[in-house]
């Protein structure tokens, strides 16, 4: 529909120009453009793949209750109780304006740029989507108007996942033959840092095939290992995948306080909260704000014992007592106070040194310690140098380098002695640093490693078994009403019949 749209645009306005009158050509704007340009398609395209998870106010955590770190005052939510529905395939729509991004590209280089963006995006956003539900359409998708496959084939979750390794190869290269490109609200058209970010997502899609480290035609080790030593990836937390926003209207943070009635019903959890106390992480003092009712029993600002987290799988009246004591910790002021809070990293500098310290711990590269201690750095100073100089945001508590250095020598946080042990500390300070960015990055970590151990409550689970927390959506009901054939196929291939969200698709199956 969109592309309907847009070629009948540029239709009337070819009719329009070819009858300009003396008096239009004097009144002509020179800087308006006259038709859909490639980097109007881009600012679209951008915004839709890294807004699309990122909701305001109360949408906004609603992944993050999935992950653990945040419970809700308010009424029971899905997300926190684990109660997973059906999920959707719109956000693969906006990809019908990839070709017509490229089409009109105005010289070879920015051709090379948009084709280049066009692979990622695509690559991007089938990623979220078969890590939700396994098979999908992939070979046939986005073609009801080129090809007018209007009910496309089920492809397997492996062949999906080849597809992305192969959009992702493509990016790599058309990136490094591109040129700034406009319509950029990320990088500015910095092509090379789209290459950075191409490479670095890849190295996060292969990390999830870790299971499929013995499958040929992956190659997962191999690919990994040419990334690490041949490709440009993530230098610092300048190239992270990031929304940064401002005081402006409409461009504020997603919490922010304005017009926003939810603040009253975050809590922070225990999950969150124990372990930076056990660790002596004084992110703790940037996350979350202390309890009042600990403030006013006279405890100060800066004292670990003043921040209480909350169990996010208590039973909803247990958790509403708790609210109403008001001895809790919500999420930290610079969240709700500050209109341009923090740059929203979908994918970090900080994420991308824990990848690599998990592949050293798995054999596939060496130098876990170093990346792993890197890692730490590098979310410790994202968050130091994002927060301003305010004790409300701090507490007294501040983060520079010698603090720092001092904690990567503390009990907890000194690389431990055991693989296990090892990538146990690896994914829990991921989790730990990912808090409030990169949606549902927790929860996956957690479905594929088990790390952090998140909390069960068979009393409160809405899960069907309420020993655990699911591990996939269910597939969306559009497919079911007009692609029923196939996804019903794909649905007996894996699952054995069963739309079940307590499956294993393929890519959890050793």
């Amino acid at each position: 529909m969109t592309r309907n749209i847009t070629r009948y645009i540029v239709a009337a306005l070819v009719v329009m120009a070819a009858g300009c009158s003396k008096f239009e050509e004097i009144n002509t704007n020179p800087d308006k453009p006259t038709h859909v340009t490639s980097g109007m398609l881009a600012t679209r395209l951008i915004l839709n793949i890294t807004k699309d998870d990122i909701s305001t106010q109360k949408g906004f955590l609603q992944n993050f209750m999935l992950s653990k770190y945040i419970a809700w005052s308010e009424f029971p939510e899905n997300t926190q109780y684990n109660k997973f529905g059906r999920t959707d395939f719109d956000g693969l729509v906006i990809l019908n304006n990839v070709p017509q991004m490229i089409k009109y590209a105005t010289d070879q280089q920015k051709y090379n740029s948009y084709k280049g963006l066009g692979h990622f995006l695509r690559a991007w956003r089938f990623f979220q989507h078969t890590m939700r539900v396994g098979d999908m359409p992939y070979s046939q998708a986005l073609l009801g108007e080129s090809e007018n496959i209007i009910q496309p084939k089920y492809d397997s979750q492996k062949e999906v996942f080849k597809g992305i390794l192969a959009e992702l190869d493509s990016a790599d290269v058309l990136f490094s033959k591109g040129g700034k490109f406009d319509g950029d609200p990320v990088y500015n058209g910095d092509v090379a840092k789209w290459r950075k970010l191409a490479n670095t997502f890849q190295l996060r899609v292969l990390i999830n095939l870790y299971k499929k480290t013995g499958d040929a035609d992956l190659k997962v080790k191999e690919r990994f290992q040419q990334i690490v030593t041949g490709r440009p990836v993530f230098e610092s937390n300048a190239d992270n995948f990031a929304l940064k926003y401002s005081d402006k209207a409409g461009q504020k943070y997603p919490f922010f306080k304005e017009g926003n009635q939810f603040i009253i019903y975050n809590m922070v959890t225990d999950v969150l909260i124990n372990r930076l106390k056990t660790l002596q992480d004084r992110r703790l003092f940037y996350y979350a704000k202390p309890s009042p009712v600990q403030i006013t029993a006279g405890k100060p600002v800066n004292d670990w014992d003043a921040y209480k987290g909350v169990d996010p799988a208590a039973i909803y009246s247990d958790l509403s007592k708790v609210a109403s004591s008001k001895d809790f910790s919500g999420m930290n002021e610079r969240y709700t106070e500050i209109p341009q809070g923090e740059p929203f990293c979908l994918l970090s500098y900080a994420q991308l040194k824990f990848m690599l310290a998990e592949a050293g711990v798995r054999g596939w590269i060496t130098g876990a310690e170093g990346y792993y201690k890197q890692g730490i750095t590098a979310a410790m100073e994202f968050v130091a140098s994002n927060t301003p100089e305010d004790v409300r945001f701090h507490h007294n508590m501040k983060i520079d380098a010698a603090y720092i250095l001092t904690y990567l020598a503390g009990p907890g946080v000194v690389f431990a002695a055991t693989p296990a042990a090892q990538l146990e500390q690896i994914i829990t300070q991921q989790y730990i640093a990912t808090f409030l960015h990169a949606p549902f990055s927790g929860y996956y970590e957690y479905r594929r490693t088990g790390y952090p151990a998140l909390p069960v409550n068979p009393a409160s689970n809405q899960n069907v078994m309420p020993d655990r927390i699911p591990k996939r959506w269910l597939y969306p009901q559009k497919e079911l009403d007009y692609n029923g054939e196939h996804v019903k196929s794909a649905i007996g291939a894996q699952y054995g019949g069963n739309d079940d969200v307590n499956a294993d698709m393929w890519i959890l199956k050793d």
